[in-house]
């Protein structure tokens, strides 16, 4: 079984969406069937096969947070150090190309977010930072074209 990691804010932010999906959508739906159900004939009923597609949809989605919440593997970020981009790491960047400089938070893919600046470890940019020290360049294959980046500094927030 492969372990998932991430941060505890995303871990915390998952069991937060199973919970409110459990208590809140799962009974609405259910009630919304319910309603659909008293209408009468099922088989031209749109509101009965939308609220069955929402709860199919649902169901998916509570598997899978469970499954990721059993498998997750949570990283205390308070606790690293070190002079290497690995997970978890603040990295600031300086495109080689334009000078502009960006800062990325390496977190979990279910925690990526490029307009908070948290990238996912799976990602291209990630993968090329990790493991590089202040001053490396870090090579990207990026869908618009090969992108270099020097590492500027590496934080732990």
């Amino acid at each position: 079984m492969q372990r998932i990691p991430m941060t505890a804010d995303g871990f915390q932010a998952l069991h937060a969406e199973l919970k409110i999906l459990k208590s809140e959508e799962r009974p609405a739906i259910i009630a919304a069937i319910a309603e659909a159900r008293s209408h009468g004939d099922l088989s031209e009923n749109a509101e009965y096969h939308a609220a069955k597609d929402k709860q199919s949809f649902i169901e998916g989605r509570v598997l899978e947070l469970e499954d990721k919440l059993s498998r997750a593997e949570v990283i205390d970020t308070s606790r690293l150090r070190g002079t290497t981009v690995k997970f978890g790491a603040t990295v600031k960047v300086k495109d080689e190309d334009t000078g502009d400089t960006f800062v990325y938070k390496i977190v979990g893919e279910d925690e990526a977010d490029v307009a908070k600046k948290k990238i996912s470890i799976s990602s291209p940019i990630a993968r090329a930072m990790i493991g590089k020290e202040e001053g490396d360049t870090a090579d990207v294959s990026a869908p618009g074209g090969a992108k270099s980046f020097e590492i500027v500094s590496i934080s732990w927030k």
